[in-house]
């Protein structure tokens, strides 16, 4: 076996995603012919860490909302990095000027998309229906190759996500991703899975200690939420991510050495993937949208892969609160 070859083979025993497609060429559905059965098939591809590719958009997106879409950069200067739908409030933020006409349309595509990928998932990943909260669409019109951001937002370094605004308790972040970009492919690279990786990681960060339940300690951190101090209502299990994927950004050792796959999504197609689990980054693209919600870790088809399970094992104690 030549030295590549065995560095591939260590890579898969490592915890290295795979690409799951789930049409076929016709656009028909692969996998267990029973939507149940299929669901929890899917769902436990997911939560193994791969991916979930789809070569074409598998629900309507109108040509105009597209058209839209690209032609926002070329004639706008009032887009940030990510445009934000937040469905909860139905606003959108990321935007310089917010009351013009053009905000108003561009709320009503992102509106419209994160209704219709909303829908086409309650009927394919069945067992998460009703256990996910749905989190923010985005709109990212920017290339990412070259894109300056400082080192722990930028895409391009391999991170295992976490929000630092928004703690999922040790609820799941799946992300679903469409390449509207007529032309060019959005490409990234994944590492290792969080099972893999995770233990590693714990030893080099630390793990978080058992969370107090004195009541000094109990109202000291109610005293640091009622004054919302960064990270008062961060449970253990959150901390730990946010430092992990800072952590991950700084060392660029493992950003040169971690074993990597590079994918090219192309145009029209999407993705979906457990990217708190996945390590993943952003190498080129211009145009992509995205959809996120967090899965109840409740609702889990495999609950031992979950980063919460993993973690917790390692740390002997609870990690959320």
């Amino acid at each position: 076996m030549s030295a590549s070859s065995q560095m591939h083979a260590q890579a898969q025993l490592a915890g290295i995603s795979q690409l799951v497609p789930v049409q076929d060429s016709g656009g028909s559905f692969v996998g267990p012919a029973d939507p149940a059965e299929r669901g929890r098939w899917l769902c436990s591809q997911l939560e193994a860490g791969n991916i979930l590719f789809f070569p074409h958009t598998p629900f309507a997106f109108p040509q105009d909302d597209r058209e839209f879409l690209l032609g926002q950069k070329q004639t706008s200067s009032a887009f940030h990095k990510n445009v934000a739908y937040r469905a909860a409030e139905d606003r959108i933020t990321g935007l310089d000027k917010a009351d013009t006409a053009e905000a108003a349309r561009l709320r009503t595509v992102l509106r419209s998309y994160s209704q219709s990928v909303t829908q086409f998932l309650s009927g394919f990943l069945t067992p998460y229906v009703g256990k996910w909260k749905l989190d923010f669409a985005s709109f990212r019109p920017l290339e990412e190759k070259g894109r300056p951001a400082r080192l722990h937002a930028r895409n391009d370094l391999a991170h295992f996500d976490s929000f630092p605004t928004r703690p999922t308790n040790g609820d799941r972040i799946l992300r679903f991703f469409t390449n509207i970009n007529p032309s060019q492919s959005r490409v990234w690279v994944t590492s290792q899975t969080f099972e893999a990786l995770g233990p590693t990681l714990a030893k080099s960060i630390g793990l978080p200690d058992p969370r107090s339940a004195n009541l000094l300690a109990r109202a000291l951190r109610g005293l640091a939420r009622s004054f919302h101090l960064p990270g008062a209502n961060r449970p253990p299990y959150d901390e730990f991510m946010h430092r992990c994927h800072n952590f991950m950004k700084e060392d660029m050792s493992f950003q040169q050495d971690c074993p990597k796959q590079r994918w090219e999504f192309p145009p029209d197609a999407n993705w979906m993937v457990f990217t708190d689990c996945v390590s993943h980054a952003v190498l080129e693209g211009q145009y992509a949208l995205e959809q996120t919600f967090l899965i109840s870790r409740s609702a889990m088809v495999e609950p031992q892969r979950s980063p919460i399970a993993v973690l917790e094992r390692l740390a002997g104690h609870a990690l959320s609160n």
